[in-house]
């Protein structure tokens, strides 16, 4: 597993339990569960954007990740986007 796909599964989390905070904060007619939910929810909303927002750094920084099309660190464009095939890293003598 990666670090990539560990983000996206947490944020489909966060995403499925935002939706039932939502969905318990409307069905309650208890106003301090209600005010409690609504804030569970807003608090998902933030992991959401903290996941999002280290999602979009590994996109942009890791080469391994990142799909603009760029170089790797070696100079070379990368050979194929598959994770699973062994990577030959040349060094200098």
């Amino acid at each position: 597993m990666t670090v990539k796909s560990d983000l996206e599964k947490a944020i489909a989390a966060e995403q499925a339990a935002m939706g039932t905070y939502a969905m318990f904060a409307e069905s309650t007619d208890d106003p301090a569960a209600k005010q409690m939910f609504q804030e569970m929810q807003q608090d998902a909303l933030r992991h959401i954007q903290m996941l999002n927002g280290r999602l979009n750094y590994l996109s942009e920084h890791n080469p391994m990740y990142n799909q603009s099309g760029g170089q790797n660190p070696q100079g070379q464009q990368p050979s194929s986007p598959n994770q699973d095939e062994p990577k030959i890293i040349q060094t200098q003598k």
